[in-house]
């Protein structure tokens, strides 16, 4: 086989294509042959060019796997020799990597069967080898072989450290030092130990020198190899950075700055300190580096991005960054972006002034408080970019009066009478890109509005209209939108506008077009809102063929309209109450149907082997007999279906809440579907069934009436079920708005039930209050890299929700409520310190009140106690 085999990998070789087909054809056959490894080997160790040599090893690395244990021990044993025999002796590079890959899938299956003692002392040994080719793939293979062979590694971690430690720092050679560099990224991957992974701040240093050479020398990818490692170093829980913060966040502002690099390395650079924002924004406040930042990040807003991608496009980048800050540092970001802002709105520089309007609404979200003080002079800016002469200026005042509209509630609507007739202008803008931006403005503007929308709604709804039937699809969709944030706004005052509206939204919702189908769903949910705002009235005559439009939708499998559509169905179900129970046995299995969902959580794999395809051998090498393990990527979640299951989950609660008694059948089966809702991995989905599980309670309190020993029973087990799946969010759930929503349900429970039912709770009840004032339950924990206390930084509506849980116990037990209350004052009054904000002694002052009110005069004593507090 040996000679035939040596012809057909130099005819795989030959440039002919059919030549390349037909020794594709052979090699497959033979390689079927377990007698293939051992001419595979020869032609590895005595080829005379190169190509085929490494040729030889791809194909091996393919086929041992599938041949290993055929092979007896004497030729296992000579297969493992001649691999020690080219890694230390064969002079080409590509060569020495193909034959390392080998080693590395050998060892999988030797090493842990105690088969190849000798292979691990012979790597240490190569890696201090003076021989800078065999320090080279010594590293190479530490790489591979921890993919495969990883905890074998355990017992040598320490060994292992040092030694790439020392390679990093090689003196003498910049291969030794790359390759060491991608050592640490592959050990990282798979060090799992707290105290281990600490042990990686000491490469840190070394890292940003050889990734800063790399640079220099252009090798781009293998100095993104840094990021990946500060990625891992950044999300592991232990507190990994210290100090070296600061360096990282210097090379990654370096790097981001530096037009000449590639985008993607670029972006790896922003991507880092994105993460640092997010993670450890702590460490980036202690080590004074937010201001640096912002000086990088701000001007980044103003890079023209032309052709390239969307997705690594640098101001896209920088935004993302700005705004991630904003969210977690609200005070140390909001001054220098309005200083920034400030100074560029006057440039000459038109990206320059875009970027200024575009820093301003990108803050909004995270600095709502501190940018509602400085309202007047932000809107003078942005309002004024909306006259700007450049398109691309208006646009982005455009979005930032959205964004605005969306986080600065309610400051901002009392501004409506300068910012509205600014919007209604900029809809006659002439760009498409302006007009459809400012829609989105005047939607989102509009949502939170009262009657201080009655003097516009004439022009508004005029321009609307006309805008809804003489557009294209994009912008009906935000029209739409506005419509619905009007007919919210105006409630019964939309009643003229009513009838035209819908009659034009019937046309939408039979559309079955995959190009209409977000229209269709756009549609769909303006209907529910105009039905909410018109009332049940004037709506329950004309509602039939919306409903059987609705449901039609769900044959187009089109996870957004579904979405919009469970929307839908709970609008009608609130304003029509028991009348709604005629539709249930049509809707109420869509929206289990949606919440059984595959919510498509997938793993992207990776199946590149790094040097199948050098020289064009991935044909050859790919067969159907490799059995390598693929490698897993990263998660993916299809983001529409997780919206539809929070809308279904959504629904579902609503139904039963309205339509209680007729909603008897459902019951057993929506509770099981909350109550796995409640445990699912997206917070989204975890609060609808939160407040869908109160719902459930309400309607199977009204349903099972009686004091027979079943409905007492069925009372009991739903209000057992519900209250324990709220005291385990209330201390486990890692989000705010989660915990804040049991918290309120649970109060409510308390005040609508009495002490009897839930008398057995009251002790966990209590002890979960106690860990969610002290600031001890999971949502309250904060990173572990910093050793800054953020005492002024919880969030307020998580304590207002936490202190409305006092006033219930005390309404339930009255006076016999003041033991508990003695364990919980302490912990509560901490929030009435100076060092709080206003709004928390605000919310002290509050609770003792209504405490007061319903415990009575035990709570003499506390006031006594604490009379300097109560005089201020």
């Amino acid at each position: 086989m040996a000679q035939s085999l040596e012809l057909l990998l130099i005819q795989f070789l030959m440039p002919d294509n059919d030549a390349r087909r037909q020794a594709e054809e052979q090699i497959k056959r033979l390689a079927k042959d377990p007698q293939v490894i051992p001419a595979l080997v020869h032609h590895m160790r005595t080829a005379k060019t190169p190509n085929v040599r490494q040729l030889s090893a791809v194909l091996l690395r393919k086929k041992i796997t599938g041949h290993w244990a055929k092979l007896s021990p004497q030729l296992r044993q000579s297969v493992k020799s001649a691999l020690i025999d080219s890694i230390t002796l064969e002079h080409s590079s590509l060569v020495r990597r193909a034959c390392a890959n080998v080693v590395s899938i050998i060892a999988k299956y030797a090493v842990p069967a105690g088969e190849w003692p000798d292979l691990l002392p012979f790597l240490f040994q190569c890696s201090q080898s003076v021989q800078e080719d065999h320090r080279e793939v010594a590293l190479i293979l530490f790489s591979s072989l921890t993919e495969t062979i990883g905890n074998t590694f355990q017992p040598h971690f320490m060994d292992l450290q040092s030694l790439l430690l020392k390679c990093l720092q090689d003196e003498t050679s910049t291969r030794v030092r790359v390759a060491a560099l991608k050592a640490v990224g592959s050990f990282l991957e798979f060090v799992q130990d707290g105290a281990e992974v600490v042990k990686f701040r000491e490469f840190i240093p070394s890292i940003l020198n050889v990734s800063k050479q790399c640079l220099a020398n252009g090798e781009e990818d293998v100095a993104a190899i840094a990021f990946e490692i500060f990625d891992e170093l950044i999300e592991s829980p232990a507190p990994l950075l210290g100090e070296s913060v600061r360096s990282i966040v210097q090379f990654s502002l370096e790097v981001c700055s530096s037009q000449n690099l590639e985008l993607n390395t670029r972006h790896q650079a922003i991507q880092i300190i994105s993460w640092l924002a997010k993670y450890k924004s702590n460490s980036l406040k202690k080590h004074k580096l937010v201001v640096p930042i912002l000086q990088v990040m701000c001007p980044s807003l103003a890079e023209s991005h032309g052709d390239e991608d969307d997705d690594l496009a640098i101001d896209r980048a920088a935004a993302e960054v700005i705004d991630t800050m904003a969210v977690n540092l609200s005070k140390h970001v909001f001054l220098p972006v309005f200083e920034f802002a400030s100074l560029s709105i006057h440039s000459i520089n038109p990206k320059y002034r875009e970027a200024s309007v575009t820093a301003l609404g990108v803050i909004s979200e995270g600095c709502f408080e501190l940018m509602k003080d400085k309202l007047e002079p932000i809107l003078h800016m942005v309002l004024g970019a909306l006259k700007d002469p450049e398109q691309m200026i208006r646009g982005a005042a455009s979005f930032a009066l959205g964004q605005f509209a969306e986080h600065l509630q309610p400051d901002i609507v009392s501004h409506y009478e300068s910012v509205l007739p600014c919007i209604l202008n900029a809809l006659e803008d002439a760009s498409e890109e302006v007009k459809e931006k400012s829609y989105y403005a005047l939607a989102a503007f509009c949502e939170n509005m009262g009657e201080e929308i009655l003097p516009y709604i004439d022009p508004l709804m005029g321009r609307l209209l006309g805008a809804l039937q003489n557009s294209p699809r994009n912008m009906q969709e935000t029209c739409m939108s506005a419509i619905g944030s009007v007919a919210a706004a105006a409630e019964q005052a939309f009643i003229p506008y009513a009838e035209k509206v819908l009659e034009l939204m019937k046309a939408f919702m039979v559309v079955t077009k995959d190009e209409d189908l977000r229209s269709r769903a756009r549609a769909t949910e303006l209907v529910g809102i105009i039905a909410m705002a018109i009332g049940r009235m004037r709506m329950e005559p004309i509602l039939p063929p919306f409903i059987e439009a609705a449901i039609s939708g769900f044959a187009l499998d089109f996870s957004e309209l579904r979405e919009y559509t469970h929307g839908f169905f709970s609008n009608v179900a609130e304003i029509m109450d028991d009348g709604f129970a005629q539709y249930l046995p049509h809707v109420v299995p869509l929206a289990f149907s949606s919440c059984n969902l595959d919510d498509g959580s997938a793993v992207d794999i990776d199946e590149s082997d790094g040097d199948d395809n050098i020289n064009g051998f991935g044909g050859v090498s790919s067969d159907e007999d490799t059995h390598d393990e693929p490698r897993v990527r990263n998660i993916s979640i299809r983001t529409g279906v997780l919206d539809e299951k929070a809308a279904a989950t959504q629904a579902i609660g609503m139904f039963a809440l309205h339509t209680k008694g007729s909603y008897a059948p459902y019951l057993e089966e929506s509770l099981k579907v909350l109550v796995r809702h409640a445990g699912y991995f997206h917070e989204d989905v975890r609060l609808q069934a939160i407040i869908g599980l109160k719902h459930i309670l309400t309607a199977t309190l009204v349903i099972a009436t009686g004091v027979n020993e079943e409905v007492v029973a069925k009372k009991k087990e739903v209000l057992d079920t519900v209250l324990n799946i709220y005291i385990k969010t209330m201390t486990e759930d890692d989000d705010k708005e989660v915990v804040a929503q049991a918290c309120m349900d649970t109060a409510d429970i308390i005040k609508d039930c009495g002490y009897m039912a839930i008398e057995p709770y009251m002790p966990r009840l209590v002890e979960a209050t106690l860990e969610l004032l002290r600031e001890n339950s999971a949502c309250q924990q904060t990173e572990s890299d910093s050793d800054i206390e953020d005492d002024a930084e919880h969030d307020e509506v998580l304590m207002d929700a936490v202190s409305d849980l006092l006033p219930a116990f005390a309404k339930s037990m009255g006076s016999h409520f003041e033991p508990i209350f003695a364990k919980m004052f302490e912990p509560l009054m901490k929030f009435a310190k100076g060092s709080r904000p206003p709004q928390d002694r605000t919310m002290v002052v509050a609770c003792l009140a209504e405490v007061a009110q319903e415990m009575g005069a035990p709570i003499a004593g506390y006031v006594d106690r604490n009379m300097p507090f109560f005089r201020k």
